[in-house]
């Protein structure tokens, strides 16, 4: 196993960050030698950013953390593009006001997870519709085309997964990658930055940033890319049957963040409590060894740390309690995701198709039903066998009623 002298690398690698590397033993004498400069690009696609996400900045956390300086990214210029990766179809065209929009919302988990400042090691945030935006069409060409040949680039798994499946791709989405390595290389001649860091995914765009800034300014930067984060059961990080597991509160509630890293799988702690926490390693090692119901409480022990981390200690902590009094005690719990219904509605009778729907555990009438006849759905811990049953103002108690969709979705119905 390799030995390698840099705090950075040294993290990196043994967290489980490490899928592909351009030069990792030049990466290593440079981080282990000087503080270096390192940036990940982040689309302004959402108001906010997802779990699928947070591997991302946990590396520029890890970064931070090691003494060197991270770079955020925000890609104002190359969202009005829309990068192919991973994508079957084109991303559809978004508003200048909807990705200022977006941008706002995404940067709210970052001064969470890392200090941002003017500090030696504080992060910053840059913005590519600094110069992207500045360039003309022919002279974007004339600087950059002749270092790109459409030979290589078709060759880039971007590309070629659109082409393979006979999707259509735009010439638009096929610039996205000359973007990309512009980007490289003007965050290397305006802040000294040298590494880029990225998704397994994006390993061509990196690649193509990497020999860019080595052709015109014959300077070594490197590229490190993180493997693509899944469950033990193969199903895709930050996605579940309710949805997306949003970073920002407003999009889901701290109380469901807790509750989503708690519903790990056993076969993913260990690794979760390495990538996504700043618990020691030799420590893990020993949270590993836990089995039944001392597993338990060390994926209780996840969920804290990660939602401490993201949304505070106090918010942690009362998520923590809300599950001990929602699964434990038979309560309410007070961090449980709530939404409001009309208490005229309630007085005339509420089916209670409609509570769930409202609570975003069914999409329609039909899936909604679908749960009643399966028989998972509760009201204040009650079974409810009938599709056809409404809800009246005698189910509330302290002004709200509990709706439940099997054993880890619930939420609070108040009666306004």
């Amino acid at each position: 196993m390799t030995e390698y002298k840099s705090e950075l690398i040294k993290t990196l690698v043994s967290r489980g960050y490490l899928n592909q590397a351009t030069d990792i033993e030049g990466l290593d004498d440079a981080a282990a030698n000087k503080r270096i400069t390192g940036y990940i690009g982040f689309d302004m696609t959402a108001d906010s950013l997802h779990v699928g996400s947070l591997v991302q900045i946990m590396m520029l956390r890890r970064m931070q953390q090691a003494g060197h300086k991270p770079i955020i990214l925000v890609g104002t210029g190359t969202t009005k593009i829309g990068d192919p990766s991973g994508k079957d179809q084109s991303r559809k065209m978004t508003t200048d006001a909807a990705i200022a929009a977006n941008k706002a919302g995404i940067l709210k988990a970052f001064d969470k997870l890392l200090t941002i400042g003017d500090g030696p090691t504080d992060a910053i945030v840059v913005d590519n519709d600094e110069w992207l935006s500045k360039f003309g069409y022919l002279e974007f060409l004339r600087e950059y085309g002749p270092h790109f040949t459409i030979n290589r680039m078709l060759t880039f798994e971007s590309v070629k997964l659109r082409l393979d499946r006979e999707q259509p791709l735009t010439f638009l989405e096929f610039n996205y990658m000359l973007l990309q390595a512009v980007d490289f290389l003007e965050l290397s001649r305006r802040y000294d930055c040298t590494l880029q860091l990225g998704g397994g995914d994006q390993w061509g765009n990196i690649i193509n940033g990497v020999e860019l800034c080595r052709r015109i300014d014959q300077k070594p930067v490197f590229g490190f890319t993180t493997p693509l984060i899944t469950t033990a059961s193969g199903a895709k990080m930050g996605k579940t049957e309710s949805g997306a597991i949003w970073l920002n509160e407003d999009r889901l509630s701290p109380y469901e963040y807790w509750q989503f890293w708690r519903n790990t799988e056993d076969a993913d702690v260990g690794r979760f409590l390495r990538l996504f926490t700043d618990v020691p390693l030799d420590e893990i090692a020993e949270l590993e060894k836990a089995d039944g119901a001392a597993l338990n409480a060390v994926k209780v022990r996840l969920a804290n740390e990660a939602t401490a981390m993201l949304h505070g200690d106090d918010a942690a902590r009362e998520a923590e309690e809300t599950a001990r009094a929602t699964f434990a005690d038979g309560g309410t719990g007070g961090a449980l995701p709530a939404f409001d219904i009309a208490a005229s509605e309630l007085s005339a009778g509420m089916p209670v198709l409609a509570l769930l729907t409202g609570a975003g555990f069914a999409e329609s009438n039909g899936e909604a039903k679908r749960l009643v006849k399966g028989g998972g759905v509760r009201v204040n811990g009650q079974i409810v066998s009938d599709p056809q049953a409404v809800i009246t103002t005698g189910d509330l108690v302290d002004g709200a009623i509990k709706i439940s969709a099997g054993k880890k979705r619930h939420a609070l119905a108040r009666a306004i």
